[in-house]
């Protein structure tokens, strides 16, 4: 297709079923969120979130130097064309296992006593320093430079 959009059967592949049931992992709010964050990213509202979707959505949040390869790599994490159940499906994989929403919410007001909805950079690297099994430079480098 032109402009470098992909129809949702071009590559031939389909649809890989989840070993979980992505639906029934998240209640209707949470559900109700993903798919806002599904629409906005769908900027060509097709259905189907591709790498162009995905530079547009950047360029929407003010990050236009995103390379085509970095892109090309997040859709090749999904198993198929990225529709919402597939998106949901991704979602669910990455959040397996995690905190609940509350639980991270309660860990960052802790590291924010002043409830200023930030966080200084040095100020959690000194913690994951010294607090932590010390991390290297390179990390916690690595980590501010990828959540300015």
């Amino acid at each position: 297709m032109a402009g470098g959009r992909k129809s949702k059967k071009e590559g031939g592949k389909k649809a890989q079923k989840s070993t979980s049931n992505a639906f029934s992992m998240f209640d209707q709010n949470k559900i109700q969120e993903f798919k806002e964050a599904f629409s906005i990213m769908d900027q060509n509202r097709d259905g189907f979130i591709n790498k162009i979707d995905l530079k547009d959505t950047y360029a929407a949040l003010g990050i236009r130097d995103v390379s085509m390869d970095k892109l090309d790599a997040m859709v090749l994490e999904a198993p198929s064309a990225i529709n919402f159940t597939v998106f949901l499906n991704m979602m669910a994989d990455k959040l397996h296992g995690t905190d609940s929403e509350d639980v991270i919410v309660q860990a960052f007001k802790l590291l924010d006593p002043e409830q200023k909805g930030v966080i200084h950079k040095d100020y959690l690297s000194q913690l994951l320093m010294t607090q932590v099994d010390k991390l290297s430079i390179y990390r916690s480098s690595k980590c501010s430079k990828s959540h300015r």
